[in-house]
């Protein structure tokens, strides 16, 4: 099938099968109306399984976003200090030109001093790391170690069932349990959300874990409100009780585990009471967890287990996500397709990444490698053994680390340093941009193309441009082969345009034509993947005891690994901060949306009856949220979904937004989770008054 390259065309009524480019679950596939070039409205597409002609709030706005009044529709450069938003529009040659002769510049000194900062602002194979990695690595610059979201939990399944493989989502529909752990999936997985209702109305009981009552929570027959980073412990105390109660499969532990003796030793030093304290639950509420999935596997039932993002973000998290991915092995759940556990199937796709990225264009430089969580005390060293040589340039795209990374004083601090050439390829003027030495409009999901894999479901997604780039937008991939182009690269793989790229994505694993036709394609997994054993680890079993992680000094059995700032009553931050996601931004993106924004109406701190009153605080008070890393002003909200002593600081609004031009990640640490080396956001303590 051939198709064309051509730009959208400019006149009569159609409509464009893509893809929602967020990072989330979910990965819909999108139809976009079209009439005379103009994009009227994004709807899911009926005919996409997954997503069943449905789309979460957020993205059914969409064309309010790409036509947002305050899109940046021309490249800009700084007229006056940094972190001000002030910019003069200048034509793309100036910018390029002059990007390019400081790029240049700075790499004939230390091609290391040019660091790429970029995250999941888009998801797509092609606008995220695709010509942009090839610019990178041709020029020699700084690596960057991408682990802002799931990288714990990431390394947790590859040490425990050896890959991010799961459950197929749609399954969970035929259980008759599901535990919901560290998810609110009403808010982040929709379309997982619909699958637990139709479970739910067949008899399945729905129980959530999560310290705080969410949405989600609140739909369940149970919540189990523990506290911040003791999942593990939790996990532990769930297998002793199996152990205890003889709620195993010995079939299943004898021909597909590894190391039973060793961690049915550990569990047994895990009573309920022991947990009960650290998790700050009560014993019953073990016990009757441990039953409720016990018995349920023990009489043949299907039980599942969601994981999600939340439970990772502590310096336990990787033993926390090992600890709860032991118990469908022990309880021979894997057998039934709607048994087992899902946290991610982005695994199942065999994707080129070396033909995309070309890594190859490296040589034989071995660049040092930053990780994106302390990007705060990067920026602020001017060399040293840790970081190596001062950053002199940095590009961003897709990512806005200035309201999203950790600690973000510090981040700001080094965004703010004068003699750091800072580029910024965005939509808006966020946070970050506003600390840009030049900005370059970038196009929207709706006017490039790309290709997108999926962590919540197996399918693979093609994006098609409906609409030409609105004002002087570019796409990512023309901006970097602009920029190889003035730069000298000569590699061929610099004229790569971006529907060739897609093409590249993939070998034989998934059909390209039947993405043309369809829009998806589904990627290979079977229906049970663990029901006859043949975990993709080196033993071939679910390894309770990993040798890998002990030949790198860690512990070979999961445990609980207590929070790096544990909180006490008398303390001077006697207080657990989490910070989840508000329910209609995704990380920092629709928070400039207007409509989006008025719903979720302003920064706010959730803070628990007996906590506020013992400080003397009422509802829709102004409080001040502090510790040794900074303060945070914003309006309190007095109400049952913070437990006791954990306060939930919703996010993440952009600073400018904010009552002093900060928001929560003023208060969260540079602090690296147990494996995967991923920022501890919920491993944080703090002090909260009203403020005067």
């Amino acid at each position: 099938m051939q198709v064309s390259f051509l730009p959208p065309p400019a006149h009569g009524s159609f409509e464009v099968t893509g893809a929602c480019p967020h990072d989330c679950p979910d990965t819909c596939s999108l139809v976009t109306s079209v009439q005379d070039g103009v994009a009227i409205k994004v709807h899911g597409n009926a005919a996409h399984p997954q997503t069943g002609g449905v789309l979460c709030t957020k993205v059914s706005r969409y064309t309010e976003r790409t036509y947002h009044p305050e899109r940046v529709l021309r490249p800009q450069k700084r007229s006056g200090p940094k972190g001000s938003g002030q910019f003069v529009e200048v034509s793309w040659d100036e910018a390029l030109n002059d990007i390019a002769s400081r790029l240049r510049s700075i790499a004939a000194r230390n091609p290391e001093a040019i660091l790429p900062y970029s995250y999941a602002g888009t998801m797509g194979l092609v606008q995220g790391d695709g010509m942009a990695a090839r610019f990178f690595h041709q020029i020699g610059a700084s690596l960057l170690d991408r682990t802002i979201c799931a990288s714990a939990g990431a390394a947790a399944l590859e040490a425990t069932i050896g890959g991010k493989i799961g459950m197929k989502v749609e399954f969970f529909a035929e259980s008759d349990l599901i535990l919901i752990w560290g998810s609110n999936s009403i808010a982040s997985n929709l379309h997982f959300w619909r699958h637990v209702q139709t479970a739910k109305r067949n008899g399945a009981k729905i129980i959530c874990i999560d310290p705080r009552k969410t949405e989600t929570a609140e739909k369940c027959h149970q919540h189990i409100a523990l506290r911040p980073g003791t999942d593990a412990a939790l996990a532990l105390a769930l297998m002793h009780e199996l152990v205890r109660n003889d709620w195993l499969d010995h079939d299943y532990l004898a021909e597909h585990t590894l190391g039973w003796d060793a961690l049915r030793a550990r569990a047994l030093e895990w009573p309920p009471e022991r947990a009960a304290e650290i998790c700050g639950i009560s014993v019953a509420e073990i016990e009757n967890l441990a039953r409720d999935y016990g018995e349920a596997c023990k009489a043949g039932k299907s039980v599942a287990i969601r994981l999600n993002y939340g439970m990772q973000r502590v310096r336990g998290g990787g033993n926390g996500v090992r600890a709860v991915a032991c118990l469908p092995a022990l309880t021979g759940a894997w057998r039934k397709r709607a048994g087992g556990m899902l946290l991610s199937n982005s695994g199942v796709h065999a994707t080129n990444k070396n033909v995309l990225q070309r890594p190859d264009l490296l040589g034989i430089r071995s660049p040092r490698t930053i990780n994106m969580a302390n990007i705060g005390d990067a920026l602020l060293e001017s060399s040293s053994p840790a970081f190596g040589p001062q950053i002199e340039a940095l590009v961003v795209y897709n990512s806005n680390p200035v309201a999203v990374a950790p600690d973000s004083g510090k981040v700001v601090q080094g965004f703010a340093r004068d003699d750091l050439f800072t580029v910024v390829l965005e939509h808006f003027k966020t946070d970050t941009a506003d600390y840009a030495d030049y900005i370059l409009p970038a196009t929207t999901q709706l006017e490039h193309w790309d290709i997108h894999t999926t962590y919540g479901h197996t399918d693979v997604l093609l994006n098609r441009p409906a609409i030409a780039p609105v004002g002087e937008a570019r796409t990512n991939t023309d901006v970097f082969r602009a920029l190889a182009a003035r730069l000298g690269f000569d590699d061929p793989c610099f004229a790569d345009d971006d529907l060739t790229m897609a093409r590249q994505a993939f070998g034989e694993t998934i059909s390209f034509d039947e993405l043309l036709d369809k829009g998806f394609a589904t990627a290979p997994l079977p229906d049970a993947p663990f029901a006859l054993g043949k975990f993709p680890t080196p033993s071939g079993k679910c390894e309770f005891f990993s040798q890998r992680l002990a030949d790198a000094g860690q512990d070979g059995l999961p445990d609980y690994l207590p929070n790096y700032e544990l909180p006490q009553p008398g303390d001077t931050y006697p207080l657990a901060m989490i910070s989840p996601p508000a329910r209609n931004f995704l990380n920092s993106s629709f928070v400039n949306v207007k409509s989006l924004r008025d719903i979720e109406g302003e920064p706010l701190l959730e803070m628990h009856a007996d906590d506020a009153a013992a400080r003397g605080i009422g509802s829709g008070d102004t409080v001040r949220i502090f510790n040794d890393r900074g303060a945070y002003r914003c309006t309190v909200r007095i109400n049952q979904r913070a437990r006791p002593g954990v306060v939930n600081g919703l996010g993440v609004w952009w600073r400018k937004l904010g009552l002093d031009g900060s928001n929560v990640n003023e208060l969260t640490n540079q602090r690296l989770t147990d494996m995967g080396r991923a920022p501890t956001y919920y491993d944080c303590a703090v002090q909260v008054e009203r403020s005067h």
